[in-house]
């Protein structure tokens, strides 16, 4: 019997070093604003804002807190000693790569916190999360950990849910989370297929000038850690790799029946739709929605991140809606196949668009910003309600933001010692208003 079920979402909270380092290669955006100022109060508002909107359409929203940055533990791991002042000042003279990883808000794109399996999918019947080992850049392979503290705060009750350890951090295991997982379905609360995109094999040489993040062999590790039903392993398209593809929810986005993609989005799109049918039979008919290259080139569906909007169902809406970034209206290209597909008899009824600017310029859209995690009235009952956004909660976070967060941050401003001590205010604050518990953070936790 099908448990009534909804897709609610996880944003990651945009942390207080929000900043333009350009750490991983193969996202264009990153690398083109690389050296610019931010506005880490803008980013947190604008997140903060889409966050409340997906609640005020009536779907769950959850807040996923940030890490700590500049992540001291990491820093002091390398030989750096003294006081906490005396470590950055250190790190920045003698190992700059390193002090900018360990200042990254990079965990703000919670699409790569994990890969969620719903309680319909799993052999044992709980929601299942893997935190994403991220080992392919050394800033994003810092968060595992922190990232399990708090899924085990969101969702504590282990009858429920099963937050497991993330994968070794070897390049074999290479795992980048929801960013390459698609579940198809009738309904939320019935089985559905599970696409785990992989981009290489773990003994596959690889010498293409942009890496490719996911492998095979993981995306297999957390299905049979999942026990996860129906599980299939298409494979990323190299071309789309090498323009700039760095995960494929930027050139593939699905829902309930649909998957919304670019041509160029799999290594083999026949092969691809044959197994999500074969797996789908007698659960539901798969709808594809295929965009060509030759109504948006591959350079254009990466700039306007048309696919990486969020593809979701409202309550009382027969259709879906496609929640884009602004980026997406403003590309001549992008917008008029958004429009076309709200104007069809298709799956897609409504286009919305949404300000992240500020996460945009770093590579990340609406559905970066967001882990998918269907949940029925008994787990949303049991996950931690102080972290549900509310309009109460919205108000106190925008305050909270505007007293913490600077509205200029440029890349020299990340070794300054007062930029520590403020995030570290912020997010002692943080804790409390999310009900997170006594030493969330590895500040917290250091002996007085």
């Amino acid at each position: 019997m099908t448990s009534p079920a909804v897709e609610a979402n996880a944003d990651g909270l945009i942390g207080p070093t929000h900043s333009y380092a350009g750490l991983s290669p193969g996202n264009l955006a990153s690398s083109l604003n690389k050296g610019e100022a931010s506005n880490p109060r803008a980013a947190v508002l604008q997140g903060l804002d889409k966050m409340k909107r997906l609640a005020d359409l009536g779907l769950p929203q959850y807040v996923l807190p940030p890490h700590e940055r500049p992540n001291l533990p990491f820093l002091r791991s390398l030989g750096f000693t003294g006081s906490d002042a005396a470590v950055l000042e250190q790190a920045w003279k003698d190992a700059p790569s390193f002090a900018a990883a360990a200042c990254s808000a990079s965990p703000m794109w919670a699409a790569n916190a994990a890969t969620v399996t719903p309680s319909a999918d799993a052999a044992d019947g709980r929601v299942h999360f893997t935190p994403a080992n991220l080992h392919t850049n050394l800033h994003r392979s810092l968060e595992h950990r922190q990232t399990k503290r708090a899924l085990d705060a969101l969702f504590p009750d282990k009858a429920r849910f099963a937050v497991h350890d993330a994968l070794p951090a070897v390049s074999h295991l290479a795992d980048e989370g929801a960013a390459n997982h698609v579940r198809l379905c009738a309904e939320h609360g019935a089985p559905g297929v599970n696409m785990l995109v992989w981009g290489r094999g773990a003994f596959e040489p690889w010498a293409d000038a942009f890496p490719a993040r996911q492998t095979h062999e993981a995306s297999q590790a957390i299905a049979r850690n999942h026990g996860a039903a129906r599980a299939i392993f298409p494979r990323q398209s190299r071309a789309a790799i090498a323009g700039g593809t760095f995960h494929n929810d930027v050139v593939c986005v699905g829902a309930l029946e649909t998957l919304f993609f670019h041509e160029l989005a799999f290594e083999d799109t026949a092969t691809t739709k044959a197994a999500i049918r074969a797996a789908a039979d007698g659960l539901f008919e798969p709808q594809f929605v295929e965009i060509s290259a030759a109504d948006l080139p591959l350079a254009d569906a990466i700039s306007s991140y048309l696919f990486n909007s969020m593809l979701v169902s409202l309550p009382g809406e027969d259709r879906l809606t496609l929640i884009c970034p602004t980026e997406t209206r403003d590309n001549p290209r992008s917008h008029a196949v958004a429009e076309s597909l709200a104007a069809s008899n298709g799956p897609i009824g409504r286009v919305e668009y949404v300000d992240v600017r500020q996460s945009m310029r770093n590579g990340g859209g609406p559905a970066c910003l967001r882990l998918r995690v269907v949940l029925t009235e008994a787990e949303q009952a049991a996950a931690n309600s102080a972290m549900r956004m509310t309009e109460e909660l919205h108000a106190r976070l925008s305050i909270w933001a505007a007293n913490w967060y600077r509205d200029a941050l440029a890349p020299a401003d990340l070794a300054d010692p007062a930029l520590l001590d403020e995030s570290r205010g912020a997010l002692d604050e943080l804790t409390g208003i999310l009900e997170l518990g006594g030493g969330f953070y590895p500040f917290q936790r250091e002996p007085a």
